[in-house]
């Protein structure tokens, strides 16, 4: 006979029950792997190698340079040129300030901001498909080619890649949240990285198309719209101030490295086909496919006007290919119904790419890797040039190519130079009128002369008096070639 049929005085007599409180679920060690194996792995990958044969190349040397100058100087420095730059050029100036200016101090911090990037991947990955979707994110990012390069690069690109990967993070957080100190904190990091590289803006429109093709609610569309039109207005005076100083990008005759850019692309999106898991509003796809199209796509659209596409310009959008990239292969690990074919299909993918990605790896810790190599033509200098030797530089604005050590030109005249770079707050000086350089230059009976290997055409007076003034009254004696530039002795003819 059950309690009930037996009546109400036998229920009576059973002890109350216990209330016993709600124990809180242990926190799964998965977010902590998520964030602490991508930053491991990318911080390893970006010490190998990273002095590249002690080599620095052309603007590696002018963060050196400008950084090692005072605030108030880079200030008046960025109203010439490189404005783009001003902030990342002061933010390197402090970071020399507290650790010194060698070349380990010039990259590790993008060391460290990749690194960042890549634990924001792995947590994009997390919240949107999964623990294992965002570890595999977060380990595949710091092995793509373009991240493993710009790793290693004393420029800003890092450092907008890992403001643009959290922001991204605090957009996918903030669509369910609809906090507005979540709103405040995604557009306070957008604009930081557009402050560090007006392109990361791009970025912001790819985060609107998502949020479009989401069809997120209403007041998130009105939040978001708030929170873009408040880094617009925060860029915009940038933005028109070194619209002055476009003349910098001139050497962009076409897109520079797009094959590669597109190849590594195409993978990613054939990835976003995958029917991946949804752990939210928005999709990991309708994420990550507008991050890699949209600003290489708008880059390439305004270069129909003026030429502006260069890979690392929108280094920020293998944050997107490393994203599919691990959900996919979250993918096709589910689908298998054995783990262990699971587990003999991946050591074979990585048996076949392991190879190939290393010596990848070895390559782009190497000096040919760049475009040229300020250490070596520097060095070329001091070898070719001889104690009192004039020193030319063809064009002026490759002044900089020497400007790491200047114990390389310290033997020789610069015979063109009327101001030097620190005093006259420019990135390659003053030079002289074009009449006064023929005259110095007919003082001398040697001469080294500086040229890029892709100069353009010389067209300025100063150009014209040089290359003229060197065909009429001296003779090529001798010249060596080096990574980005040839440097050459000319001897008067008389000799």
């Amino acid at each position: 006979m059950s309690v009930a049929e037996r009546g109400p005085a036998v229920a009576r007599t059973l002890p109350p029950a216990v209330s016993v409180p709600a124990r809180r679920p242990s926190p799964s060690p998965a977010g902590a792997v998520v964030v602490i194996a991508p930053l491991l792995l990318t911080i390893a990958s970006g010490l190998w190698g990273i002095r590249r044969k002690n080599t620095m190349w052309g603007d590696e040397s002018v963060t050196y340079e400008l950084a090692h100058r005072d605030l108030s100087q880079i200030w008046r420095t960025a109203q010439h040129a490189d404005l783009v730059h001003a902030l990342y050029y002061a933010v390197m100036h402090e970071i020399f300030g507290l650790f010194g200016g060698g070349l380990l101090t010039l990259r590790l911090p993008s060391v460290l901001a990749m690194s960042v990037a890549a634990s924001g991947v792995g947590l994009l990955g997390l919240r949107l498909a999964g623990p294992r979707a965002g570890l595999l994110a977060g380990l595949v990012f710091p092995l793509l080619p373009q991240v493993q390069k710009y790793t290693q690069e004393g420029r800003s690109y890092a450092m907008v890649c890992a403001l643009v990967a959290w922001a991204t993070y605090a957009l996918v957080v903030s669509v369910p949240q609809r906090a507005r100190w979540r709103w405040a904190v995604y557009g306070s990091t957008m604009l930081l990285a557009c402050l560090l590289h007006e392109f990361a803006v791009l970025a912001l429109v790819a985060h609107g198309v998502t949020l479009a093709v989401s069809r997120v609610p209403r007041p998130v569309l009105k939040a978001w719209s708030v929170t873009a039109a408040g880094v617009v207005a925060g860029l915009l005076p940038l933005a028109i101030r070194s619209a002055g100083q476009s003349g910098q990008v001139s050497w962009i005759d076409g897109p520079v490295r797009l094959p590669g850019v597109l190849a590594v692309a195409a993978v990613g999106v054939v990835c976003a086909f995958t029917p991946l898991k949804a752990r939210g509003p928005v999709r990991l796809s309708v994420l990550a496919v507008p991050i890699i199209v949209l600003p290489g796509l708008l880059l390439l659209i305004a270069s129909l006007v003026k030429p502006l596409f260069v890979d690392r310009y929108v280094l920020y959008s293998n944050i997107g290919i490393a994203l599919l990239l691990g959900a996919c292969m979250d993918h096709l690990h589910r689908r298998q119904r054995s783990s262990r074919i699971a587990w003999i299909a991946t050591v074979a993918v990585l048996a076949a790419l392991v190879p190939p990605g290393l010596s990848l790896g070895l390559s782009l810790r190497t000096p040919e890797s760049r475009t040229n190599d300020a250490t070596a033509i520097g060095a070329a200098v001091r070898k070719e040039g001889r104690s009192g030797d004039g020193l030319l530089y063809l064009s002026g604005q490759h002044r900089i190519l020497t400007a790491a050590d200047p114990e390389d030109t310290r033997l020789l005249t610069d015979l063109a130079l009327a101001q030097d770079p620190v005093s006259s707050n420019t990135l390659a000086g003053v030079e002289l009128p074009a009449q006064d350089i023929a005259a110095r230059m007919l003082e001398f009976d040697r001469i080294v002369a500086v040229r890029a290997a892709r100069a353009h055409t010389l067209t300025t007076p100063q150009e014209k008096a040089k290359t003229n003034t060197l065909r009429r009254h001296f003779r090529e004696y001798g010249t060596t070639h080096v990574n980005g530039a040839r440097v050459t002795v000319y001897v008067r003819d008389d000799n």
